[in-house]
């Protein structure tokens, strides 16, 4: 067998239709859009309409509401900050932060702080400054005899500020 004799299996290879090239093209004269109106011409973009009837996304209720003060925390498990300590890239010895983590490759970008999570198993004494933790990664921390700092971040400073503006001026 050469590399010239390699052929795809009969079936494999679908050629396309040629819409609009004759009645016997089966795909001729209308070439698939039927007759007259707007859909049957080019440049037609009529996503969702339903002839004039009030269509369906109209039709649903609306539900819920975005927060626009919600923060993005970055989420970190134990087991990765382990990973990164047994492959050289964390010093366990340094105070562990959004910085220090984004360094040693466990986060691409900080967001508006890091929170820690419990899934893994840490075995390296670490101290920690994050802006969340849960209690189950608390514990697990001060286990191996470490210590986490929760700190707020620049966010939530802004917020609290916020409502506490708000909170004077309903006093007022």
């Amino acid at each position: 067998m050469k590399l010239n004799e390699i052929v795809d299996n009969q079936g494999a290879r679908k050629s396309r239709i040629r819409v609009g090239r004759g009645i016997g093209s089966t795909k001729g004269k209308t070439g698939g859009r039927g007759v007259k109106g707007q859909t049957s011409r080019s440049g037609v973009a009529i996503k969702g309409y339903e002839g004039g009837q009030m269509p369906i996304h109209m039709r649903l209720p609306k539900r819920g509401f975005n927060n626009i003060f919600r923060l993005d925390f970055n989420p970190v498990n134990l087991g990765r900050v382990q990973t990164a300590i047994d492959a050289g890239k964390l010093d366990p010895k340094v105070k562990v932060d959004a910085e220090a983590l984004v360094k040693a490759g466990v986060l691409r970008r900080v967001r508006d702080g890091v929170r820690l999570l419990a899934k893994g198993e840490l075995k390296a004494k670490v101290d920690f400054e994050v802006a969340g933790v849960s209690e189950a990664a608390k514990a697990a921390v001060e286990k191996a005899g470490g210590s986490v700092t929760v700190v707020e971040s620049q966010k939530e400073k802004v917020a609290a500020r916020v409502a506490e503006k708000a909170a004077k001026k309903a006093a007022k």
